[in-house]
């Protein structure tokens, strides 16, 4: 066991549920709805302009998290939105300050408790069972699946966590959110970025013409979310990424088997989804909508559809009494947030190790959808610094190879307030020396200008030219660059509603 990190406020969540309840202890955390809503476009395009934020089309803002509890056509479901979409969310779900969530969170990864095994009888997601043997079985029809857009290849799952395990060796064991369209009564299309570890799973079993065993787990405690979004070198192959979670929380999260296949799921998951990913069986995404698109996705563009995707046969489907389908409204910063905190922490834990001190902090920022951009604040001691600082970033880039650019500011800018970042820029930099390019490396296949056909230079697609802005001040004239002092005093005396 690894020395357990700085102390701070773990909330009593578990679940969920106990995750909701924590939240309505705040005035403006949580909303919910009475009112009937259709799953078809109408959610997403009311949280659009509620609570979604990120890079989606404006108008839009932070806002609430938002329960949908009249699904038409669904009376006993419900639905939630927006769980993880704001900063001061997470903050106060995970019980850490906002500026110290990527560093508390890279604590974790080395403070890492490993998941329980529970009895099925105590499970939670199994208090009510759907098995796909029965004739009259229809995931269509007892889970309410959003669209988010008249486009979308058909409804998506946008908040499932999918766990398999190597076939062969089944104690390595991997998490990962991915995207799952549904395509009739027991089959899911699902979609692999380049590298994922279960994508490598499924083609070991593949070669040996094997199916391979997945549980989809819906409705989790938020910290098992945000744990499940690392991605290598900072979780390798092998590593189980719900034991970061463990480490978040202080304790283990729980698992039970499944009823219908050998894999395990989450416990106290509102929803799980038991299959089988079919060896060398494709479908093309959008067969049953043909609009030649995907779903919104992180840069702010609805994705095409893919031509050639794995198919996952489902076996049975689980859940609670009750239950609630968590989703997102996508591009937006709940993708922000899942995507964009274990990027920060990445990134902490490989420049802490290879430049000691120098790093202040990073942001991973909402405009690159928490994936293609990261605010670097450093603090120079020394001439040297000059040039660490830039291989701060370069190591930032190999680190988290999905990252594009990287802005870099000295420790009297306030990484988190993109105005005094593009001030820094204004005053700190110049384009001609204080801008590095490296072309033709890989990024990701979802930003559409990574593209031969947008860059000529560019090889593949997904293929970027990565920038870093150096926009700090040289250490020989840090006295040239102080910014005017005021004098520090409380406001709350003059303007106390201002200031609770």
């Amino acid at each position: 066991m690894n020395k357990e990190p700085k102390d701070y406020n773990i909330p009593p969540i578990i679940d969920l549920r106990s995750a909701i309840t924590h939240l309505k202890q705040f005035s403006d955390e949580y909303i919910s709805t009475d009112h009937p809503i259709k799953i078809h476009n109408q959610l997403a395009g009311v949280y659009k302009r509620i609570g979604a934020g990120g890079t989606v089309m404006r108008p839009t803002q932070i806002g609430p998290a938002m329960m949908f509890n009249n699904i038409e056509n669904y009376p006993n479901f419900r639905i939630l939105v927006g769980m993880l979409a704001s900063r001061r969310r997470v903050s106060r779900l995970l019980g850490i300050a906002e500026q110290e969530l990527g560093k508390q969170i890279a604590h974790a990864r080395d403070y890492i408790i490993p998941p329980l095994i529970i009895e099925n009888e105590n499970a939670p997601c199994q208090e009510i069972i759907y098995k796909a043997n029965n004739a009259d079985f229809d995931l269509r029809k007892i889970l309410p699946v959003p669209t988010n857009t008249y486009e979308d290849a058909g409804p998506f799952f946008c908040m499932a966590l999918i766990m398999g395990s190597d076939p062969e060796n089944l104690n390595n064991t991997d998490v990962t959110i991915h995207r799952l369209c549904v395509q009739n009564k027991d089959e899911l299309s699902i979609f692999f970025a380049p590298g994922r570890h279960i994508d490598n799973f499924r083609k070991k079993a593949e070669l040996i013409n094997k199916s391979l065993p997945i549980s989809i787990n819906i409705g989790l405690d938020p910290a098992i979310y945000v744990s499940a979004s690392f991605e290598a070198p900072t979780t390798p192959f092998g590593f189980n990424e719900l034991c970061i979670a463990g480490g978040l929380r202080r304790k283990s999260v729980k698992l039970t088997k499944c009823i219908s296949i050998k894999q395990y799921s989450i416990a106290q998951a509102e929803i799980v989804i038991e299959g089988e990913i079919l060896p060398n069986v494709r479908i093309i995404e959008d067969q049953n909508t043909n609009t030649g698109k995907a779903m919104p996705e992180f840069p702010g563009y609805t994705g095409e559809a893919n031509p050639s995707l794995p198919i996952i046969k489902v076996k049975a489907i689980t859940t609670r009494k009750n239950p609630i389908l968590q989703t997102l409204v996508g591009p937006g910063e709940e993708h922000v947030n899942l995507a964009g905190l274990p990027t920060e922490a990445s990134i902490y834990i490989a420049l802490e190790k290879s430049l000691p001190g120098l790093l202040q902090n990073v942001y991973a920022h909402s405009a690159g959808g928490g994936k293609l951009l990261a605010i670097l604040q450093v603090k120079k001691r020394n001439i040297r610094d000059d040039g660490n600082t830039r291989q701060a970033a370069i190591n930032a880039l190999a680190v988290y190879r999905e990252l594009k650019n990287v802005i870099l500011v000295d420790e009297d800018v306030d990484l988190f307030d993109t105005n005094d970042v593009i001030w820094a820029m204004q005053t700190r930099y110049q384009g001609d020396i204080d801008t590095i390019f490296l072309p033709n490396i890989t990024g990701h296949v979802l930003d559409p200008s990574q593209s031969p056909d947008y860059n000529t230079a560019l090889s593949a697609k997904g293929n970027t030219c990565k920038t870093i802005f150096d926009c700090t001040v040289p250490w020989k004239l840090k006295h040239q660059f102080v910014r005017s002092q005021f004098d520090e005093v409380e406001p709350n005396l003059w303007a106390p509603e201002l200031f609770k």
